[in-house]
């Protein structure tokens, strides 16, 4: 990539919630000397958005107002003035390939939140070839989905490759808690996935490995019938468990992962993985499996989604500094080693914020193109997940707040 680049970081969408929130972050948190630009449709609320940057820290370079629609021309032109390019303009199945495509093509390195599963496979099919052929590091999913369980997957996999120079069997991940209230983003993403795709079309998001770039492990699905038919299971270490809303953006990014990462030779050949919410007990379990059920077919009904469009938070809102003021969410993991001896140590990691789950998409969104542009990853270009930028990436989120502890629990 050329050095001459006029910016480091390019944010696309600034305007909006979560692109707000990660000018913001990258304002007071992001090396000084960095040069960067807000990017969107409206002159006038960029500038506004870059006033409050400068009040936030006069003390480093401010950033310039790039005016720029959503035309595969003009976000060309945008990408090739940038070294890195954030894209937070959702829903990603409608306005995110102009921006993906423009960075493909011309070298740009790229992150995004998008938590469309269909919407990455579809630019993994049609850009990756693009990428690698321009050495464009691009990295969709790495907010809030699918960031942590990504991460905590990959902190779990190398504590036992670490210890017993051994595959993993089987890595679980819980949402230990999450107190938090979506954007209007977010539920307006629900919304347009169920207007613009069939439930066949969603399902077939699910198929195991579907995103990995090679074959994923032929291994039996470790959940009994009792979790699948009432989302229950208890594991010990995590506790009562049920089913986690995050696992469908989750799964395959972590099993991409696997693929990326080596495959058999690092996460192994049998491994297995799971994701849940954690619950206070049976019932509260059995209730909210059956609730978020009942919730993905209700949504699929048209009427539903307009009625339901007209009380929720509209695109570009979302929870103020007040409401978000006690939000936090904990992850909690557990890996088994491929090992044949009886009872094995357990690797047990803890991943937490304090703080909206906006605010940790932005932190991760910016220390993740931080890390890309400083931290010498030795990528090639290709289109990757969180798990790739590694111990270097989850370094720099933990002394931005988003902490992780590690340890082997002992039989």
């Amino acid at each position: 990539m050329s050095a001459s680049r006029q910016y480091d970081i390019v944010v696309f969408g600034a305007t909006g919630y979560t692109g707000k929130l990660t000018a913001e972050h990258i304002a007071t948190e992001l090396p000084t000397d960095l040069k960067w630009a807000l990017a969107g449709r409206s002159e006038s609320k960029l500038e506004a958005v870059a006033a409050e940057c400068t009040v936030l820290n006069p003390d480093r370079v401010q950033p310039a107002i790039e005016v720029c629609n959503l035309e595969d021309a003009e976000l060309s032109a945008l990408a090739k003035k940038a070294k890195l390019f954030i894209s937070t303009v959702g829903p990603y199945c409608i306005y995110g390939e102009h921006a993906f495509k423009a960075c493909a093509e011309n070298g740009t390195h790229y992150l995004d939140v998008t938590g469309e599963v269909l919407y990455v496979k579809n630019m993994i099919e049609k850009y990756e070839k693009t990428a690698q052929a321009t050495g464009a590091i691009m990295v969709p999913q790495i907010g809030i989905d699918s960031a942590p369980a990504d991460l905590v997957t990959w902190t779990l996999v190398n504590m036992i490759r670490n210890r017993f120079s051994a595959p993993t069997a089987e890595a679980i991940v819980s949402v230990h808690e999450i107190n938090a209230k979506p954007s209007g983003g977010t539920l307006n993403t629900i919304f347009t996935l169920f207007d613009n795709y069939s439930f066949k079309e969603l399902e077939a998001a699910q198929v195991p490995y579907t995103i990995s770039p090679i074959p994923g492990p032929k291994t039996r699905d470790p959940n009994s019938m009792i979790t699948k038919i009432f989302g229950v299971r208890v594991v010990p270490d995590l506790g009562i468990l049920t089913t986690s809303m995050g696992r469908v953006s989750d799964i395959p990014i972590v099993q991409r992962s696997w693929g990326l990462l080596g495959g058999a030779d690092f996460y192994g050949p049998n491994f297995r993985f799971s994701e849940f919410l954690k619950s206070r007990n049976y019932l509260t379990a059995v209730i909210t499996h059956f609730t978020l059920v009942f919730g993905g077919l209700m949504i699929a009904i048209p009427f539903v989604r307009k009625m339901a469009r007209s009380y929720v938070y509209k695109p570009g809102d979302g929870p103020t500094k007040e409401e978000s003021k006690n939000d936090r969410v904990e992850y909690r993991g557990i890996a088994t080693p491929d090992v044949k001896i009886p009872k094995p140590p357990r690797a047990f990691c803890t991943a937490r914020y304090e703080g909206n789950l906006y605010d940790f998409t932005a932190l991760s969104l910016s220390q993740a193109a931080v890390s890309i542009l400083l931290d010498n990853h030795k990528l090639s270009g290709g289109i990757y997940t969180p798990a790739c930028l590694g111990q270097k990436f989850i370094d720099r989120l933990d002394g931005a707040g988003f902490k992780f502890e590690t340890k082997f629990f002992e039989n």
